[in-house]
This record gives C-alpha cells, sequence and structure tokens, in this order.
C-alpha cells in the first residue's frame, strides 16, 4: 500500500526573526535542522521511491537533512547541463531516491510584506488588515498571492506528478511550506473555505496518509509517541 508523507520545512532564519518569507530563500536555522533531522529518525526506515521538493532552499534542506539516515541516497535530478552530466551510470548507482523539484510547491507568494517584520506589519498597516492577508481564504496581500492563488498551481501538480507517483504504487515524501502544503491538505481532505484558515501544519512532523483503492486516507502525524489524528496547533 504506498504511502504519501508531507513534511513541512523545518524552522528558517527567517521564522526565527518573526519576518515573512515567502519566496525569499532563506535556509533553516539551528532549530530547524535539528527538526528536520528529528522527523528524519523517525522515517529512518521507510523506504521513499521519490521525494518532491520545493525549489527554496529551506525545503531542500529539510529533505536531505530527513534522509541523511536513508539506505538510499537521494539525488537531486536536475535539467540541461546539470541534468546531463549528473546522470547515474552503473550497477552501483541504484540505490538512489529521485529528488524533484518544482517551484509549484513553493510557499505562498507574500509580495511586498516579503521582509516585515509581523509585529511592525501590524503597527503599520493594522492588525485586522495584516489578518485578513494572513488567513483569509482569498484576499492576497499587495502583490502576492491569497491561499486561492496558491492552490491554483500547487493542485495541478498534486494531481498529475504526485498521483500519478502514487498510483504506480510509490511511497513519495513532500517537502514543502506552510501554505503549499496547507493547501494539498484542503484538496485530499474536502476541507471549506473556513476548515483550512483553522489549520496549522507544524515544522517537521511528517503527516502520514495511506493510499487505498485510489483515495488517500490520514494515518496522522507521526511522533515519538506514534501517530496522532492532530497536534493541537
Amino acid at each position: 500500500m504506498p504511502v504519501l508523507v508531507l513534511l513541512r520545512h523545518g524552522e528558517s532564519l527567517w521564522n526565527r526573526l518573526n519576518l515573512f518569507t515567502g519566496w525569499v530563500d532563506v535556509p533553516l536555522s539551528e532549530r530547524g535542522i535539528q527538526e528536520a533531522l528529528r522527523a528524519g529518525e523517525l522515517l529512518r526506515r521507510w523506504r521513499f521511491d521519490v521525494i518532491f521538493t520545493s525549489e527554496l532552499v529551506r525545503a531542500i534542506q529539510t529533505a536531505m537533512l530527513a534522509m541523511a539516515e536513508s539506505e538510499r541516497v537521494p539525488v537531486i535530478l536536475h535539467n540541461g547541463k546539470m541534468g546531463e552530466w549528473g546522470r547515474i551510470h552503473g550497477e552501483d548507482g541504484k540505490g538512489f531516491i529521485p529528488v524533484i523539484k518544482s517551484w509549484r510547491l513553493n510557499e505562498r507568494y507574500y509580495g511586498e510584506l516579503q521582509g516585515w517584520n509581523k509585529d511592525r506589519a501590524r503597527e503599520v498597516f493594522g492588525e485586522e488588515q495584516v489578518h485578513l492577508w494572513r488567513r483569509s481564504y482569498d484576499i492576497a496581500p499587495p502583490g502576492g498571492e491569497s491561499l486561492k492563488d496558491t492552490a491554483e498551481r500547487t493542485i495541478p501538480f498534486f494531481k498529475g506528478r504526485l498521483l500519478a507517483a502514487l498510483e504506480e504504487g510509490k511511497n513519495v515524501l513532500v517537502s514543502a511550506h506552510g501554505n503549499s502544503l496547507r493547501s494539498m491538505v484542503m484538496y485530499i481532505e474536502g476541507l471549506t473555505k473556513e476548515e483550512i484558515l483553522r489549520l496549522n501544519i507544524p515544522t517537521g512532523v511528517p503527516l502520514v496518509y495511506d493510499y487505498i483503492n485510489g483515495k488517500l486516507v490520514r494515518r496522522g502525524y507521526l511522533t515519538e509517541r506514534g501517530y496522532e489524528k492532530d497536534l493541537g496547533l
């Protein structure tokens, strides 16, 4: 039975500074590194056949660190000359996990809010306005994306690449971001616009689904205590 594991990247340096990050490409903090390694410890005996990540370094770092103790080596697949010259040959190169990057899995684009401290933004624009930009389903920040906009690029990719891999019987790991993953959970579980606004996916905790008879069924968040349906965040 194939499984789908969704993993939100660990804390980034800008998460730690309480800044709107969006598509700004910043790495993990020390805490984020530890979160990724802890997720890897939980997943160390799992056999993944393919890994999908966004094109942002914090998601790529999380996937690579989580797979650091895997028996199979994660290898990023590139296009162009990198793809041509990075091709694997020989019998010894079969034990790898292909890692496929896509901008469609990137975090929600926060436009002109990117780089703003969230508390400072509330002082300048008002708490209610910032709350609408952050938590409403279809109201976008200036020059940025709403969650609805984010879903319009993530869901076609999900239905195309990810579901195709699951249909082939592959175990899939997705390392991405709070909002790109929320949009996928909304689609998988059929959540309403109101329900998705209350969903927060914690950093570094694998969310596991079983693929049964063409449907994804939530197993829960994988923790040291076992599976938990909801972490109450």
